[in-house]
């Protein structure tokens, strides 16, 4: 067999379930009598849905712990288009968040989960346009791929393709999912795949019905109605409450819910294969008789769960060995291999025996090495042989020791590095990206969570006359003060980073500013040069700066000075360290949030430069924050004197200071204060301030509790999705100064126009602007702007907070007309 394919068989058995985040842990008497049951079953089933939080966690809950069957989720995104409840970071940044949100919730629900390289653009209203922006050809074949490589018997679609008014990403995924279900079976399609996993073709292509907006006594004519509500006693808890603490880990959505319990039904139609009765899987044979000579391994795993001692699990060792054995025999399928990997865990969770591999240090650099020691404990009173160890690299070193019982064992030695050993785990943010799709060029790690780890360790032990291999992957372990014990895998990093800041640097004068550039060694001694190379237009001083790191984590900051050279302009100013005659041009970006792993990325080192000509009157502003953006700093940037202010500094503070207020998205969503301090902000307005306040939403998932401004309007689910739509303006002073605002202010938006637009306004209100997608009715409610008093109050559901921190010239200007808008406030 070649390499790649048995690389690939190891792929489809290996559970994708963001095990990187700690070891596993083990298993009290009642779980591990499920993971028996469970070695019995071999179905599989695979969801499909387009982006973090559209997977139906209950159902998964209940097939992975009621069916026991093998359960995947395949989101074709990974959330990178949406809003962050939880901090700053968005795009590629969210996407990583939403990554590690997802393998939280199937650590908790028991499902697995991947991913297809289509990036989420934001909101998109029609499947055609997804499948155009996403590149309809290459993501179908990453779908087919995905069930290739995860065989399941049942497919599973959220969204129906027609019928059902939603986002296009939605529409898409079932149009995909249905597409994807015939083809994976065609040896012609993609025969790439073909030879390295195979055809698969699964039985029968369901869709949940999504219930959520269901109105009250809609026909569900056409579907089967599954109850998986039930109670779990082995976890203690119901499938809803399970799926409740499942969906609750989409903290930078905020989907935290309430637990769930009794029962639960789900509504099924069959779209595509075999019919179904009573259940997903009908017709599906899940014993051992699928497997040639499975039966026998299948009997004997009967008898031992059927024998099962809650008090002394060990005496189930010998039925359990005699089945891995039969098991060693059969043909190598990523099913066998699967099911070899859990039966070791079975037995070795049978004695209680821990296993681990503990890094000295949590990063290494390709070519060199990381200290390793091993460690092993028998907590049980049965023989067991640890025969040898086998290192990343194909490294081995022979043991032949008996693990006596209740006494440590421990193996230390240095393991190395690959010279060509890739950087990070992020591996789809190696490559530039298209617009729509994500570059992977290695076809085993399209579609994975996350690249694999590092380092692992391979246990060669005997026990109960059986010769077992057992896994772990190397962790680095350290003691929080508070959270306590923690893991992180081991980072590969480059020796030296660099790392500039701000990401982006924008000029509205000609006036030099900093970039400061914050250099990090891995390596004990690093010494050379830090250069930064200046796009045409701009200049900066010095070139290079010569830097001597020594002791590794040690860190110095440059400053170096950039000046535009000419009135508009943008580009790329690249920064990169020379040492050793080689060149290395990664900075260093960490995302911590308390309920997942950390994460650590290695972007390329370069910094956005945009100088453009911006007007304003007005300088001292007042900042609400908001769910989190980065719309203060931008504005600082550009000459404003920007005041955060907090609960106390609204009620408590003479607002009058203040030319202008602006708060942040979804301010009124997240603050719960906000309302009571409504009539401090208004008599601010009609003392001649100016508030604009930036979308909120109101919909079933988070409401306004007030009104926003001074006469009443209501916020619609209304927004253009097209960056590039045209934009229609009316004569308004806040469209002719300080700034003339024109078309080419509306050149260079990214992702959209905007979102959560004004409704229903009062006729005191004026619509300066009026824009609309592709076939659709022009909207006029993406800025609301109103006189009031001396002052004047802005309502916009224009995505300032998207571009501003991508530097897009015409949206300053446009927000300094904003800000200048109305009289100096009386002081």
């Amino acid at each position: 067999m070649k390499a790649s394919a048995f690389a690939a068989l190891l792929l489809l058995a290996v559970p994708l379930d963001g095990s990187a985040a700690s070891p596993p842990r083990q298993p009290d008497s009642a779980r591990l009598k499920r993971e028996l049951d469970r070695l019995s079953v071999l179905g599989r089933v695979l969801y499909v849905a387009a982006h973090p939080d559209d997977e139906n966690t209950r159902l998964l809950a209940w097939l992975a712990n009621d069916r026991l069957v093998r359960t995947a989720y395949l989101s074709l995104t990974r959330g990178d288009g949406g809003q962050n409840l939880i901090g700053t970071e968005l795009g590629v940044d969210l996407g990583v968040i939403r990554t590690q949100e997802l393998l939280a919730a199937r650590r908790v629900d028991g499902a697995e989960q991947l991913f297809t390289r289509a990036r989420d653009f934001g909101y998109s209203k029609s499947p055609e346009e997804s499948l155009a922006i996403w590149g309809h050809d290459a993501v179908l074949a990453d779908v087919v791929w995905a069930i290739r490589r995860f065989q399941p018997d049942v497919i599973v679609t959220r969204f129906p393709t027609s019928g059902f008014v939603t986002h296009g990403h939605h529409t898409a995924s079932g149009i995909l999912a249905g597409e994807a279900f015939r083809l994976a079976a065609d040896p012609s399609f993609h025969p790439e795949q073909v030879a390295l996993v195979g055809t698969w073709k699964a039985k029968r292509l369901v869709q949940n019905k999504p219930t959520f907006g269901e109105k009250p006594g809609e026909s569900h004519d056409g579907y089967i109605a599954i109850d998986v509500g039930g109670y779990d006693p082995a976890l203690g808890l119901s499938y809803g409450e399970l799926a409740a603490e499942s969906r609750s880990m989409h903290k930078s959505q905020g989907f935290g819910v309430a637990r769930a319990r009794g029962p639960a039904i789900e509504y099924f139609k069959l779209l595509d294969g075999d019919p179904f009765d009573k259940s997903l899987l009908d017709g599906v044979d899940t014993s051992w008789a699928r497997v040639d000579g499975g039966k026998p391994i299948g009997a004997l795993l009967g008898r031992a769960t059927s024998h099962y001692d809650s008090s002394h699990p060990s005496r189930s060792l010998p039925l359990l060995g005699a089945a891995y054995a039969k098991l060693a025999l059969l043909h190598t399928t990523p099913l066998t291999i699967e099911k070899r990997r859990a039966l070791a865990e079975a037995m070795i969770a049978c004695l209680g025996l821990h296993l681990d591999a503990v890094a000295a240090d949590p990063i290494a650099q390709p070519g060199g090495s990381v200290g390793i020691t091993v460690g092993a404990l028998n907590r049980s009173t049965e023989k067991i042989v640890l025969r040898g160890l086998q290192f990343t690299g194909g490294e081995r070193d022979p043991i032949d020791e008996p693990l006596e019982p209740n006494k440590p064992f421990s193996h230390a030695r240095s393991v190395a590095i690959a010279a060509d050993a890739p950087l990070g785990t992020t591996y789809w943010l190696d490559a530039p990206p298209t617009p729509g799709l994500f570059a992977v060029p290695d076809q085993l790690l399209i579609g994975l969570p996350e690249r694999p780890t590092a380092l692992s360790v391979v246990f060669e032990l005997e026990l109960a006359g059986t010769r077992l291999l057992v896994t772990r992957d190397v962790f680095f372990q350290w003691v929080d003060p508070v959270v306590g014990e923690r893991y992180r895998g081991v980072e590969v990093t480059p020796p030296v980073t660099i790392t500039p800041s701000p990401a982006v640097l924008l000029f509205a004068d000609d006036k030099a500013k900093v970039v400061r550039a914050r250099l990090k060694s891995q390596i004990e001694d690093a010494s050379g040069e830090a250069v930064l190379e200046a796009p045409s237009g701009f200049s900066v001083e010095p070139r290079r700066i010569s830097f001597h790191l020594q002791g590794r984590g040690a860190e110095q900051e440059l400053t170096f000075r950039v000046t535009p050279l000419q009135a508009k302009g943008e580009g790329s100013l690249r920064a990169f360290v020379e040492l050793g005659g080689a060149r290395f041009s990664r900075g260093l970006s960490r995302i911590e949030h308390a309920h997942l792993p950390i994460q650590t990325r290695f972007p390329e080192a370069e910094v956005h430069l945009s100088r453009f000509e911006l007007l304003h009157a007005r300088r001292r502003i007042g900042y609400v924050p908001g769910a989190g953006d980065e719309v203060a700093s931008a504005l600082t940037q550009v000459g404003y004197d920007v005041t955060i202010l907090g609960d106390d500094a609204l009620r408590d503070d003479s607002l009058g200071g203040y030319e202008a207020i602006l708060t942040g998205v979804r301010a009124f969503n997240t603050n719960a204060r906000l309302p009571f301090l409504h009539d401090r902000l208004m008599a601010y307005v009609a003392s001649g301030g100016t508030l604009i306040v930036q979308y909120n939403t109101n919909n079933r998932l988070s409401k306004v509790p007030i009104e926003l401004g001074p006469y009443p309007f209501s916020i619609s689910q209304d927004r253009v999705t097209d960056e590039h739509a045209e934009v229609a303006m009316k004569p308004h002073a806040v469209l002719a100064g300080p700034n003339r605002i024109g078309p080419s202010d509306f050149a260079g938006w990214v992702q959209e126009r905007g979102l959560y637009f004004g409704k229903d306004w009062d006729p005191r209100y004026e619509t300066p602007l009026m824009m609309h997608d592709p076939g659709e009715a022009p909207l006029a409610g993406a800025l609301l702007v109103a006189r009031h008093g001396k002052g004047a109050f802005i309502y916009t559901g224009l995505s300032f907070f998207r571009q501003l921190p991508a530097g897009v010239p015409g949206a300053f200007r446009l927000l300094a007309n904003l800000l200048d808008l109305g009289a100096p406030p009386t002081r």
